[in-house]
């Protein structure tokens, strides 16, 4: 991470236009594209600033504000400062998944609210996937669980059914990505094209992490260390298969999981029906 540049006073301005004078702080800097947090009388909103004179943070941006603006739940004012481009929506209050989870993982809580809010999440991405959009980059940090039900945010690598996919596709976070895109990426030829199986597989590995702390895959197994590899090793050792972590603290909810994160793309439930399997299990 390097350090924040200062965001763009148009950025600012579109801010205030929500939420009148504000103040910022910062939340994320990292591949070329920084995020702050706007709060003032009226409100909050999130800031987001790609830049385009050190990476493709730029371009980035500006699909990810089209998608936010081509989906009608969501809010978005954009523009570009410079070689920058950003974008200002309003902010989501509430916690992520990962956040959500928290419970579990320490042992701490009940689990009927992550399981209620596991449920939201699978069917906030079967509304997605029901006009015509693949999210493409599912991670425990992109569902926000607000009032109202689950917001997806982080639409960077999000595609629209019947469109020309973006020119490179590397399938997200590398955890989290379904075997057959592995190999696609593996082996080309690029574009690469992201699906709804693969959306649902991450999922389905975004929920085993969130319960487990642990990423979904033994790569010990399979003699694969992972603070020595990089993504594309990674990508192999997917493709070629890697086994399941054997961490089981709750027994059912993982069952309903790895049968996903097992099965062939055309074999994995919808996200519609993966909220069904897991609103059927006992917190």
């Amino acid at each position: 991470m390097g350090g924040f540049a200062p965001c763009p006073p148009e950025a600012v301005a579109a801010a205030e236009s929500i939420c009148g004078p504000v103040s910022l702080t910062e939340i994320t800097n990292r591949r070329s594209a920084a995020v702050w947090k706007a709060v003032g009388p009226l409100g909050g909103a999130a800031i987001k600033v790609g830049h385009g004179t050190d990476g493709e943070g730029a371009e980035i941006t500006a699909r990810e504000a089209a998608t936010l603006d081509a989906l009608p739940e969501y809010t978005v004012v954009a523009g570009r400062s410079g070689a920058d481009v950003w974008y200002v929506t309003p902010w989501l209050d509430g916690p992520s998944t990962w956040a959500l989870f928290r419970p579990v993982r320490d042992g701490s809580g009940v689990r009927a609210t992550p399981l209620a809010g596991a449920v939201s999440l699978c069917r906030a991405v079967a509304d997605l996937h029901a006009v015509g959009w693949v999210h493409g980059d599912l991670q425990p940090a992109h569902g926000i669980h607000i009032a109202s039900g689950v917001k997806l945010i982080d639409f960077a690598w999000s595609w629209r059914e019947g469109t020309d996919p973006w020119w490179e596709f590397n399938g997200g976070i590398t955890h989290l990505v379904a075997p057959e895109l592995a190999a696609w990426i593996t082996t080309g030829p690029q574009p690469v094209t992201p699906s709804r199986a693969a959306d649902v597989y991450a999922l389905a590995g975004v929920f085993w992490t969130c319960v487990t702390g642990r990423w979904p895959l033994d790569y010990e197994a399979v003699g694969v260390t992972v603070e020595d590899s990089s993504p594309a090793e990674l990508r192999k050792a997917i493709t070629a298969g890697v086994p399941l972590t054997d961490a089981r603290c709750w027994p059912r909810f993982q069952s309903v999981l790895a049968d996903v994160l097992t099965a062939p793309a055309a074999d994995r439930p919808t996200a519609g029906e993966l909220a069904e399997k897991l609103a059927e299990v006992t917190p």
